[in-house]
């Protein structure tokens, strides 16, 4: 199709400005760029023409995503952890009772927990962290007519038609994640996890599939990683730190409770790797992490560094900073040091500090400041 003549994009920002003054006058400058674009954008799709089918499918993604945000939005200040499993476990079944258990050990331990709001292992979750603390991620399929009865009419609740927009949603309101045994659907947001995780798309952060004593569904997915992928030289040895299996709810809530008993969050500022924490590194520890990890340091040294002004937008005063040239391919080697970092700290510590406020890392790509409008 050919295109009509070129906006004039300066004039067009002009009239986005106008618009902007009227609806958001103090938003921030960064936050009005990122709206002009939109706006922009919107502008460019109009004039491409792309047809009904491929508008209906960038209005609805645009529409979840908003009301997705904005769901969580009240409860930023929480911790949430997502619940994965089969929608066809039944209440009966012992994986059931676990999935209860181990939502109540989350809440019980300062998490929220998230959930796909159907049946079965989704049930389970939030049935067991309650309504208070539940959020369900739903998505409209045929044969699941509405989300499960704990979490049905509540706020907390936000319907999907596309998987890729609700995964989003998971992913960026979510702080670690827990998989109990199921299907296509569990084995799809374990690996999209994993992947976003192992390419540097997302946070760090803990994933754990659990199951009963005595199952080997975990442990033969866990020999599969191993045998089809690690041996043919598909992933890497690190890769395996990704991810942790267990046997009991109790594990699993250590596990996940540990990753954040020091780590905070992670900003990458000027190409460089920052990684916060909520308590200073004890003596001796920077050189122990120099030494250990100097694989993964593409120049200089792991060193303690200042708030940087950068950060001004983020409620990450009280924290402390290490900062490294990180290669961004050794993700599984940086999850190491986080823990090193985890084990560092004294229960001491821990207690005497209150956890502060989550913030979700900046990657590479979103602190270039690209216009990439075109």
């Amino acid at each position: 199709m050919n295109r009509i003549k070129r906006i004039d994009k300066h004039a067009a920002y002009e009239v986005f400005d106008q618009l902007l003054d009227q609806v958001c006058p103090e938003a921030d400058p960064t936050d009005r760029r990122h709206m002009r674009q939109l706006l922009y954008t919107a502008v460019l799709v109009a004039q491409d023409q792309p047809g009904t089918l491929n508008l209906k499918i960038m209005n609805r993604s645009l529409r979840e995503l908003r009301r997705g945000f904005n769901t969580f939005a009240p409860w930023s200040d929480y911790r949430k952890i997502a619940v994965f499993g089969s929608a066809r476990t039944a209440e009966d079944d012992a994986h059931y009772s676990m999935a209860v258990e181990c939502a109540k050990g989350l809440v019980d331990a300062g998490f929220m927990v998230v959930t796909g709001a159907g049946p079965g292992i989704m049930e389970a979750a939030n049935r067991g962290a309650g309504r208070d603390n539940s959020f369900g991620v739903n998505i409209l399929l045929p044969f699941e007519a509405q989300a499960n009865d704990y979490i049905i009419d509540d706020p907390k609740l936000v319907n999907f038609k596309y998987f890729f927009t609700r995964k989003v949603v998971f992913v960026k309101e979510t702080d670690g994640v827990i998989l109990f045994p199921g299907g296509f659907g569990t084995q799809d947001e374990g690996f999209e996890t994993l992947t976003l995780i192992q390419t540097g798309k997302t946070d760090p952060r803990p994933v754990v599939m659990i199951e009963q004593p005595g199952s080997t569904y975990w442990e033969e997915w866990d020999r599969y990683i191993r045998t089809a992928l690690l041996e043919r030289g598909l992933i890497s040895e690190d890769d395996l730190e990704l991810y942790e299996v267990v046997n009991d709810s109790a594990a699993a809530i250590r596990h996940v409770s540990h990753f954040y008993r020091n780590f905070h969050s992670i900003r990458y500022i000027e190409n460089r790797l920052v990684i916060r924490l909520k308590h200073p590194p004890a003596a001796g520890t920077v050189e122990m992490l120099n030494d250990e990890f100097q694989d993964i340091v593409e120049s200089g040294k792991i060193e303690e560094v200042d708030r940087h002004s950068v950060e001004d937008d983020e409620p990450a005063d009280d924290l402390f900073r290490l900062r490294l040239h990180f290669d961004q391919r050794h993700l599984g080697r940086l999850r190491r040091m986080i823990e090193r970092l985890n084990d560092a700290v004294t229960d001491e510590q821990v207690l005497s500090k209150p956890d502060i406020k989550p913030v979700h890392g900046i990657t590479p790509e979103a602190e270039r400041d690209a216009d990439d409008d075109e």
